[in-house]
């Protein structure tokens, strides 16, 4: 299977340092994750509140990237396809 969203990624710069709902509620991530779409930087799935997967929730944005520094996979929620690179 192939990801059909490929034409939304953009140019985006990332909106924090870290999970940006996480630092606003003063809460703890594990590993985070970027949105391709408008930059938002939210936890992953790992995490106690999983705002990656909120945002995109939230937006309908459908591409993520990991922002974890030696990682350059993304994922599709609405595909759920994984790529090895972005």
């Amino acid at each position: 299977m192939s990801c059909t969203h490929l034409d939304q990624i953009k140019d985006v710069n990332p909106s924090a340092n870290g999970c940006e709902d996480c630092l606003r509620l003063g809460a703890r991530w594990v590993h985070l994750r970027l949105c391709m779409t408008c930059g938002h930087v939210g936890c992953c799935d790992s995490s106690p509140n999983k705002h990656a997967t909120k945002h995109f929730h939230a937006t309908q944005h459908p591409i993520i990237k990991s922002f974890q520094p030696d990682e350059e996979w993304g994922w599709c929620f609405v595909d759920e396809v994984m790529f090895d690179e972005l």
